[in-house]
This record gives C-alpha cells, sequence and structure tokens, in this order.
C-alpha cells in the first residue's frame, strides 16, 4: 500500500519513512503542506496519509478538510502526527476529517499500530466499493430484464432499443451474464429432426 508522509522536519520524514519501509509499505513523502495536497488530490494518491498537524504551506487539519471535499475520500484514511494531546486538539483534529491521530514523540510501535489498522480500514472500504459496484451491476440487469421485449412471433428475434433485431440468445448474451448451451426439445424432435432422420435411413436402403 502506498503512504504518504508530510512533514517539514527531515529527521522525522526521514525516521517515519524508514520504518514504514520495513514493514513493507509503498512511500511517497513531502516536505510541506502544499506539496501534501497536491499528491492527495492526485489520480492516483496515496490510500493512507501520515499528516503533520504544523507546517508550512497547508497544516494538517485544514488539509484533511480540503481532502474530505474530494469524491471517494471516505476511502483515504488520514493520521495527524501532532505535538497537541489535548483533548479539545484531538477533538478538532478528528472533525477536520482526520480518522486518528499520533501524538510527538511517538512510539514506534503505537506508530506501527494506528497505521495497519487504517490500511485495514483502506482495504474494508475498497472491498465494500466493490461489492456496491457489482451490486448496481447485477440490479441495472435486473432492471433492464423486468422491461417489455419486443419478440417476433414468428421467427423469435428481440428487437433493441436501436431497432435492430437480434437472435434471442444474442441478445441476452450482450445483455446478461446468462450463457446458452442448445439442444433440441421432444416436440421439436418429432416435427423436425426425426423425419430427417427417416428420410436419411429411406434413401439409404435404396
Amino acid at each position: 500500500m502506498k503512504v504518504l508522509i508530510a512533514d517539514d522536519d527531515l529527521l522525522t520524514r526521514r525516521m517515519i519513512e524508514k520504518l514504514l519501509t520495513s514493514w513493507d509499505y509503498d512511500v511517497v513523502t513531502a516536505k510541506d503542506g502544499d506539496e501534501a495536497w497536491e499528491i492527495l488530490r492526485d489520480e492516483d494518491a496515496p490510500r493512507l496519509a501520515i499528516l503533520d498537524w504544523m507546517m508550512p504551506g497547508l497544516d494538517g487539519p485544514t488539509i484533511c478538510r480540503k481532502v474530505r471535499e474530494l469524491p471517494g475520500s471516505e476511502m483515504t484514511c488520514l493520521i495527524l502526527l501532532t505535538i497537541k494531546g489535548h483533548k479539545t486538539d484531538i477533538v478538532e483534529g478528528l472533525e477536520a476529517g482526520a480518522n486518528d491521530y499520533v501524538t510527538k514523540p511517538f512510539d514506534h510501535q503505537e506508530l506501527g499500530v494506528r497505521i495497519r489498522i487504517g490500511s485495514e480500514m483502506v482495504a474494508l472500504h475498497e472491498k465494500l466499493a466493490e461489492r456496491v459496484k457489482s451490486l448496481e451491476e447485477a440490479m441495472g440487469h435486473i432492471r433492464m430484464l423486468q422491461g417489455i421485449l419486443p419478440i417476433c412471433s414468428y421467427c423469435k428475434k428481440v428487437r433493441t432499443d436501436q431497432n435492430y433485431w437480434q437472435q434471442l440468445e444474442t441478445y441476452f448474451s450482450k445483455h446478461s451474464d446468462v450463457q446458452f448451451s442448445h439442444g433440441i426439445c421432444p416436440k421439436c424432435y418429432e416435427k423436425h429432426v426425426k423425419p430427417e432422420v427417416e428420410e436419411i435411413k429411406g434413401a439409404l436402403k435404396t
């Protein structure tokens, strides 16, 4: 998973980067808030970000607010890194849109646990989004199949919305997950196939 570390302090940034790299995360860094915001607004933005509360340009809470205004921002986990440990400060950060916070100086083990929880949250959101998409597609197929389909009384072709006539199996294969295997019903066998078989047998005897 790609993780953004945004902190204007080079030592802190390098320390966290080294830790995350050892934990097999793909790390991206930013030295100030403006650079962090540019990275997070990108189409291929990291899904987890560790943001210093106070840094040049945009501060951590402001970045959180701006990210939460983006479509699909619930898929991004934001962790604030701060020396502010008072309850009012914590509430302010969470109300700005942060999912979690870590106070400086931070404990490596605590940071690792919070990052792991954040990455698990991102993974759950991604799975949920995939399931919602699959459900919407399935509901779309159901709504489509519930409509009235014009079908020829003789050849049984179906008329599409573009006023083209398609074979029944072609239409359903295109607009649903249905797959067809062909066979012959007993009635059609007696009516069509059997006479042809008898005719061939008669021709062979002569």
